[in-house]
């Protein structure tokens, strides 16, 4: 894990919320802190923490090493597709977000795949 986030620059973050009270903003704002550059993925923003927000991750027009999922469980097969088709390095389903199958894709398709666990908390017991 921890190579993993070192070798990290660039995190597309599915499900991102403009609302500073949401985790998924908190956990964007912590990484974003922390020198990662971020791309929000929610259809119903134009832009979140200062950056252009996209539609959905075949519109980032940009290489992505990072998908960092906060949808529900079972919106996660088609985010799994998504990221193997826009040649993601990595999936990783956010606490609580769990679904076997989209990860089981993503592993098959050559992507490191992380499920229920929190990106900023990994990071920070990492001491990264």
């Amino acid at each position: 894990m921890k190579q993993l986030l070192q070798e990290t620059k660039t995190i597309a973050v599915v499900g991102l919320s403009n609302k500073p009270d949401r985790p998924s903003y908190a956990v964007t704002q912590y990484m974003q802190a922390h020198g990662y550059k971020i791309i929000p993925v929610n259809p119903a923003c134009s832009e979140i923490l200062g950056e252009i927000c996209y539609p959905d991750l075949s519109s980032i027009p940009a290489p992505v090493d990072m998908v960092n999922v906060f949808r529900k469980s079972e919106d996660c097969l088609e985010v799994a597709r998504e990221a193997v088709k826009i040649g993601a390095k990595s999936l990783w389903l956010q606490m609580g977000v769990i679904n076997q199958e989209a990860l089981d894709y993503a592993s098959s398709h050559g992507l490191t795949g992380i499920m229920d666990k929190c990106l900023m908390v990994e990071h920070h017991k990492l001491g990264l």
